[in-house]
């Protein structure tokens, strides 16, 4: 595991994850973070900037521009080997293997050789001190970066992933994650683990809004970010990806359930 610890980070902070190859929520959130005078050595991303949406290379390109801090995400690992899949573990023949493939195969195509061994460069976990606390930035879990780790998960999953951790970083006393999709903050035995969600995609509660996290003042809340959805639609379009991720933007629910569990799935008589 590549750790690269950022020291003493003063002010005020933006955690984001999965920018998705969503340029238009990425261009968004850069917007928010500076009319709120966060600047980019405050920002950190926990992996996935490639994905669903159909502005990969422009995606990397932002990213690698902004100078903010880049966590390795299973794309970001995939990519820079030039593998063959996403690397999330959907089950083989599911609505999310296929989907995955999908635009996997785009973004691969996509980007150059060297936007790929830049992605290669960005460490498995960072961390930096706040106030009086230490955190830690990582993707999915500890002990594998593409593990779903979910809010409903139980409490021994959290300790497991909690202590494979500190055997790299040494003692930290909270830990911000992504990968997942869907928000939380989880308070366990060791102390919060929080998941900011992504930008490139709303978490599956039937509105178009993306999230992120803003680390203000010794606290942490989740935040909501609107973006031109019709444009990443269109990039989308353009891109030929598949009409199920383009209209996911705009509807707030997944096209696919398949790896949640049964607890956080919406039912299709609650969609609106």
């Amino acid at each position: 595991m590549k750790h690269r610890d950022l020291g003493d980070l003063d002010g005020d902070i933006v955690l984001f994850g999965g920018p998705y190859s969503n340029v238009q929520a990425l261009e968004a959130l850069f917007e928010w973070a500076r009319d709120a005078g966060v600047t980019p050595d405050r920002m950190i991303c926990t992996g996935d900037v490639v994905g669903y949406c159909g502005a990969a290379a422009a995606c990397v390109e932002a990213v690698r521009a902004s100078g903010c801090t880049l966590v390795a995400g299973n794309c970001e690992i995939q990519l820079a080997t030039d593998a063959a899949d996403c690397g999330c573990g959907f089950s083989e023949g599911s609505v999310c293997d296929t989907l995955s493939s999908a635009w996997f195969t785009h973004a691969r195509s996509e980007l150059n050789a060297d936007q790929k061994a830049w992605l290669g460069g960005a460490h498995d976990v960072v961390t930096f001190n706040h106030g009086a606390k230490r955190y830690a930035v990582l993707h999915g879990g500890s002990t594998d970066v593409s593990r779903f780790i979910w809010e409903s998960d139980e409490e021994a999953l959290f300790v497991r992933e909690w202590a494979a951790l500190e055997k790299h970083t040494g003692p930290v006393d909270s830990i911000v994650a992504g990968h997942g999709g869907l928000p939380f903050l989880r308070l366990t035995a060791r102390g919060p683990w929080i998941n900011t969600g992504v930008i490139g995609i709303p978490p599956n509660d039937g509105a178009p809004q993306t999230r992120f996290g803003f680390l203000s003042g010794g606290q942490l809340r989740i935040e909501h970010l609107t973006y031109d959805v019709d444009a990443a639609m269109r990039d989308m379009s353009d891109a030929g990806l598949p009409e199920a991720c383009r209209t996911a933007l705009k509807s707030g629910y997944w096209p696919s359930q398949d790896h949640l569990p049964e607890s956080l799935r919406v039912a299709e008589a609650d969609k609106g």
